[in-house]
């Protein structure tokens, strides 16, 4: 779908957590008609016959407790008992399928791009040119072996007390020529 070598697009926690919230209120505020995407969703990700029997079965289950909902008047009991069962089922379906996804993403790697499983082949893609990273072999070289690549050693650097001393050698003389000036004057 993305093509080879493209990687899909990563998804933000702002993305997921918009995401989660689209699908309870589609479970619940829709008067349960809508409780079976959350449960798709777990479907889908999941893969369990268990799950999409759930999802299969939650479809005519709020679609018969709503007809029960508007053939009856609406002093009968059943009305109320049928729009219950769909109010619960929409509560329900957006609970599981949050408890779901918040272990579904908590099971995840942590960030990086995810291995490519294309099986297309794809060359090594050389090391950017500049300061730091060695030059980039040119084609038809003689090699026996392709050069690995070696991150750039970071510089060394001075120890925190020897800097701190320098800057109070400097702030001495800055202020011992602040006095002369201000003698002199």
């Amino acid at each position: 779908m993305y093509g080879h070598g493209a990687a899909p697009p990563t998804r933000t926690s702002g993305t997921v957590i918009t995401l989660r919230v689209l699908f309870v209120i589609a479970g619940f505020l829709s008067c349960g008609l809508l409780s079976c995407l959350p449960l798709f969703r777990v479907a889908v990700l999941r893969g369990r016959r268990t799950d999409w029997l759930l999802a299969w079965i939650s479809l005519p289950v709020a679609i018969g407790c709503l007809a029960v909902v508007g053939s009856v008047p609406e002093s009968d009991h059943r009305g109320d008992v049928a729009l219950a069962m769909v109010l619960i089922l929409g509560a329900f379906s957006g609970a599981y399928f949050l408890v779901f996804d918040i272990r579904h993403h908590r099971a995840q790697p942590p960030l990086g791009p995810a291995p490519q499983q294309t099986g297309a082949y794809l060359p090594p893609q050389p090391p950017p040119q500049g300061y730091g990273y060695p030059p980039v072999p040119q084609p038809y070289q003689a090699a026996q072996h392709p050069p690995q690549y070696t991150p750039p050693t970071p510089p060394p650097q001075r120890p925190a007390p020897a800097r701190i001393d320098q800057v109070r050698a400097e702030l001495d003389e800055l202020s011992d020529y602040l006095r002369k000036h201000e003698d002199g004057r």
